[in-house]
């Protein structure tokens, strides 16, 4: 930074993207610096927002040459601080929400280019009408932008089918910190020339480059669909419902919550009890195929013998009832804010070991907090939601949670990064080696650490704020 004139940046960036996307005043900022759980936060020293790639290179060139550290943000819909301000006005957020041009569709090669802010709704209200879609849904489609989605990898409903974002991106252009562009748009489905650098910026949470646009792979739009809510009498119940679902070429979705996480969403989103009475586990399933898939849904269920193992069901074949079904899982997040603001933990354990680790939580919790869990079955991730946790015991509940997690062979992040929250976690499920590696290619990538600082990697306490 220039300690002469600390208006300078902000008179530069505004000579390069418009004095009336630099935002300096708090009020303008205030959005900018508050993650969704509102648990992270701080202050930024401006929030640019530029419109193209490059005004976006030239804004890391300036920032560069002022010493001010860099943070990316789409959306904001992140969840572990990873793209808000961590220091008192040294960070520059660097807002692509404006990058949000969306290309003609590719038919032949199944593959369409977006601007990093693009949000997820967007890009399915463009290729839906036209037969395509994009394999990967969240619940905040709305907000949650293609750049953010692809710099954390994002999961979300869909993985049992259509994997993780990573399998959904064909390429990406990005900035380097330097202000240097590297362009993998081509989307050539064989290319084995030389290191895989489009694999390596996704999820890399912004500490690498700053994704600008993508290629994304489409998948066909499937006309037929049936939602079911089913009704269980515990986790390992789901779990063993699942295995036989799995048969299923037309499983797209297999979401489970349980009792006290469906009472908020009653109580907060004021929806009516999808049963007469309370179970005290749910799993949501969907299935898509070109034909209607409701018959071999039930019929499945049947001949395996698990219909004994649900209590009571519900069915959607509407558009309109299968987003009534939906709402009961898709609308946890926002009814356990509402709640109060949880520590969020995101895992992922061994699909058998599930069972045992919910019911693990309360002994490891030790009455410090109160737990709901939701998540995504078939992939054994667990969204750990903790209310009334005292600002004593979040450090000693987290690792509690997560070392049970890691001692089970699992992943501290299954889908929403490491971010600035779990940063100090990362040895449980990451070797030294593992860490090292991935410190030499930041390092290559980003020599003066301006990128994201405090996300996934941020410097050792000697070497902070160099």
């Amino acid at each position: 930074m220039d300690p002469v004139d600390p208006d300078r940046l902000a008179r530069q960036l505004g000579a390069v993207v418009g004095d009336a996307h630099v935002l300096t005043d708090p009020a303008l900022r205030a959005s900018y610096e508050t993650d969704f759980t509102g648990r992270y936060g701080g202050r930024a020293r401006l929030v640019v927002r530029p419109a193209d790639t490059a005004q976006v290179a030239q804004t890391l060139r300036l920032c560069r040459d002022a010493g001010a550290p860099v943070l990316p943000q789409g959306g904001n819909t992140g969840l572990v601080g990873g793209s808000v301000p961590a220091g008192a006005g040294t960070e520059v957020v660097l807002s692509l929400r404006r990058l949000n041009a969306i290309g003609p569709i590719d038919p032949d090669a199944r593959q369409v280019t977006v601007g990093a802010g693009t949000a997820l709704a967007e890009l399915q209200g463009r290729v839906r009408p036209h037969g395509w879609d994009f394999g990967v849904d969240l619940a905040s489609r709305d907000s949650a932008t293609l750049g953010g989605m692809i710099a954390t990898n994002a999961g979300g409903e869909r993985v049992v089918r259509h994997g993780t974002t990573r399998a959904n991106v064909a390429g990406v252009e990005a900035v380097l910190a330097d202000g240097s562009v590297l362009d993998r748009l081509a989307g050539l489905p064989k290319d084995n020339t030389g290191y895989d650098l489009t694999g390596l910026l996704v999820g890399s949470e912004g500490t690498l480059a700053v994704i600008t646009r993508a290629r994304l792979r489409l998948v066909p739009e499937l006309p037929e669909r049936v939602t079911a809510l089913l009704a269980l009498g515990s986790l390992a119940s789901a779990v063993g419902v699942l295995a036989v679902l799995r048969r299923l070429e037309s499983l797209e979705l297999a979401e489970f919550f349980t009792a006290d996480g469906l009472d908020l969403v009653l109580k907060h989103a004021r929806l009516p009890a999808p049963f007469r009475t309370g179970h005290p586990v749910y799993l949501l399933v969907e299935c898509a195929a070109r034909h209607d898939p409701a018959e071999e849904l039930a019929a499945l269920l049947e001949e395996a013998g698990v219909a004994g193992e649900v209590r009571d069901a519900a069915v959607g074949r509407q558009a309109s009832d299968r987003r009534r079904l939906a709402a009961y899982r898709e609308r946890h997040t926002e009814s356990v804010n509402a709640e109060g603001v949880p520590l969020k933990l995101d895992v992922t354990v061994p699909l058998a070991d599930l069972p045992q680790f919910v019911a693990d939580l309360p002994g490891l919790l030790a009455g410090r907090a109160r737990p709901y869990v939701f998540g995504h079955l078939a992939e054994g991730n667990v969204h750990v939601n903790l209310l009334g946790v005292a600002p004593a015991d979040e450090e000693p509940v987290t690792e509690a949670v997560l070392r049970r997690v890691a001692e089970a062979g699992g992943s501290i992040s299954a889908e929403h990064g490491i971010g600035r929250a779990k940063s100090r976690y990362l040895h449980l499920t990451r070797s030294a080696t593992d860490i090292a590696v991935m410190r030499s290619v930041k390092a290559a990538l980003d020599p003066e650490h301006l990128l994201s600082p405090h996300t996934l990697l941020p410097l050792p306490p000697g070497e902070a704020g160099r």
